[in-house]
């Protein structure tokens, strides 16, 4: 009775592995493979990294490494240092009050879109904050309901049905599109154009002005760098181009939809 058992289950195994191939529908004989479509493996309505238009890719990552450079030996060092010097809670503020300078900018980037809601938020926003927020040092709006909602003139372009046209690294910047780089030429033409009538009426014009509008525009570097956690050639990922030039084209789609 030992020995029938013995051989038995061996057996039994060897049917019980047959009956899971035949349901997985493995074919019998070896190294032959399993011919399904490609959509089984492929979704053919998904965009994938390689599908966003970059005819100057080449060019693209040079900049790409360069930026590199310059925020491992420059931007965030220079974050350390601000960091470590000034205290958590000046930090939010000076956050809060360069961020509050874009209001404007929010406000007629939501008119030229045509978004009511958007520009009635900017403009709560920016009084509530200028106003009981002692300048913009520190942000009642959100918690009245108010919450910031960023437009750029690229974003207004997208809604006007101009495509994002060719991939672009921009130097210091980062990531960008014809289309974005083109908006954020304009937004910094504006944003001097706003910040330069508040320095001038605060200190008039000559060196101070110029030292003010210098010092903001550092300040403004150093603390947009703060907030962002992403570091270069940091993600796990060896395709770190790719990803960030899909995950960026994706979230401006995003941006511009909503």
């Amino acid at each position: 009775m030992m020995r029938a058992a013995n051989w038995r289950n061996p057996l039994l195994c060897f049917a019980a592995c047959l009956l899971v191939l035949t349901a997985l529908e493995v074919p019998a004989a070896a190294g032959a493979p399993v011919k399904r479509p490609a959509e089984a493996y492929v979704d053919p309505s998904a965009q994938y990294p390689v599908d966003v238009y970059d005819p100057w890719e080449g060019f693209n990552r040079g900049v790409y490494r360069l930026n590199y450079y310059l925020d491992y030996y420059l931007l965030l060092p220079a974050v350390d240092v601000y960091e470590f010097v000034v205290p958590t809670f000046a930090r939010r503020g000076i956050h809060n009050f360069l961020r509050n300078l874009n209001e404007p900018r929010n406000f007629v980037n939501s008119l030229l879109q045509g978004r009511a809601e958007g520009c009635v938020n900017a403009v709560m926003r920016f009084t509530l904050n200028t106003s009981l927020g002692i300048g913009g040092l520190l942000d009642p709006a959100t918690p009245a309901g108010y919450r910031r909602r960023d437009e750029d003139f690229g974003q207004t372009l997208g809604v006007w049905g101009m495509g994002p046209g060719p991939y672009l690294v921009l130097p210091m910047l980062g990531p960008s599109s014809l289309r974005d780089g083109s908006g954020l030429a304009a937004d910094m033409a504006f944003y001097n154009w706003w910040t330069d009538m508040i320095i001038e009426s605060a200190s008039g014009s000559g060196k101070k002005r110029d030292l003010i509008r210098y010092g903001l525009f550092v300040q403004d570097a150093v603390d947009t760098r703060s907030a962002l956690d992403f570091r270069y050639f940091e993600t796990g990922s060896p395709f770190e181009y790719e990803l960030v030039r899909f995950l960026y084209s994706k979230w401006r789609e995003f941006e511009i939809r909503y």
